[in-house]
């Protein structure tokens, strides 16, 4: 089993959330929201991992960065902060992360955004994944289904093997996953050694290796120039490399997990922490002011300053149309 002195957490930190918009926006995208027990997901991802790393890199992005710096002043630890110019996909997030550490280093990927409860379960997740990363594979987290999701991606296995990766389903198939017992969802946590995913990036996708490689050797102090990041393609770590390498190990997880991807998940979660909701299941968010629902089953009410939204729950993947119809008429309201 390795020593904690050479297992890096790396915390990607650059999505917006737009699913749950009007909650999160550009200006406070989800993982800084302190919803969560008056912590943010992000402070939460920080506080999960502290035990079992004593190395830190935060990759985020330049409209978001201050707001990491001002969680991490929680915390009595340094950290190296990467801070991208533009978006480029999690292959070349992850790859800034990999040029910037040693070849042995293992890394432990993980969004910043995701709700993970189980702290023994989750421990004991990491230590075999670190187990296997130091035997030189690159490892993936499944968590196992509970019904037919069609808003994650999915992982087909045998024991520890990954048989294939398999992108969001539709219903029928969502189904299918799920009775036959041999899928994952697809959780986005990884772990492996920098050398080992850098050998893999360059071998699968040399043009987002050689792009990254080159706007990180010009980096500022962790702050990436815009115009060689643009040469970047935008490409998943999942496509990037997950799917595409004979070396991959999947391990088993029993933690509770969610990516919050959606208001029924953030419903769920409230509803579990005692969150008020109706008789019909309708639940209110972000006002204390009396609301009365009529005639409605399994609505949210989502109130924020500028903008109100009435939702279905069965309906949430729905809401990130919204946010792209808003940006589209670059409304300031994303």
């Amino acid at each position: 089993m390795p020593t904690k002195s050479n297992v890096t957490l790396v915390v990607l930190t650059g999505g917006v959330g737009s699913r749950l918009w009007p909650l999160s926006r550009k200006s406070q995208p989800k993982q800084y929201l302190e919803l969560f027990d008056g912590q943010s997901l992000f402070e939460k991802t920080v506080a999960r991992n502290a035990d079992a790393t004593n190395q830190l890199i935060v990759v985020g992005n330049i409209e978001n960065y201050q707001m990491s710096n001002a969680v991490m002043t929680k915390f009595d630890t340094s950290f190296t902060h990467i801070v991208e110019a533009t978006p480029r996909n999690t292959a070349a997030a992850i790859a800034f992360a990999a040029f910037s550490s040693h070849p042995d280093d293992v890394l432990l990927i993980t969004p910043s955004d995701h709700v993970i409860e189980g702290s023994d379960l989750y421990t004991n997740s990491v230590q075999q994944a670190i187990a296997l990363a130091n035997q030189d594979f690159l490892v993936t987290f499944g968590i196992q289904p509970t019904k037919p999701e069609t808003g994650y991606g999915y992982i087909e296995f045998e024991g520890e093997n990954v048989i294939a990766f398999h992108e969001k389903p539709n219903l029928a198939t969502a189904t299918t996953y799920l009775n036959s017992g041999n899928y994952f969802w697809n959780s986005g946590l990884f772990c492996f050694k920098a050398g080992l995913f850098l050998s893999e990036l360059e071998k699968q996708e040399p043009e987002v290796f050689r792009t990254s490689k080159k706007a990180w050797e010009a980096n500022q102090n962790g702050f990436l120039d815009l115009d060689l990041s643009m040469q970047i393609p935008s490409i998943s770590v999942d496509y990037a490399v997950m799917e595409r390498s004979a070396n991959i190990k999947v391990v088993p997880t029993s933690f509770d997990w969610s990516d919050l991807g959606s208001f029924e998940s953030v419903y769920d979660y409230l509803a579990q922490k005692g969150h008020p909701v109706d008789a019909n299941g309708n639940m209110v968010i972000g006002t204390d002011m009396h609301t009365t629902f009529v005639g409605m089953h399994n609505c949210l009410f989502i109130n924020t300053p500028d903008a109100l939204m009435v939702l279905q729950k069965e309906h949430s993947q729905a809401v990130k149309e919204v946010y792209q119809n808003l940006e589209a008429m670059q409304s300031a309201l994303t």
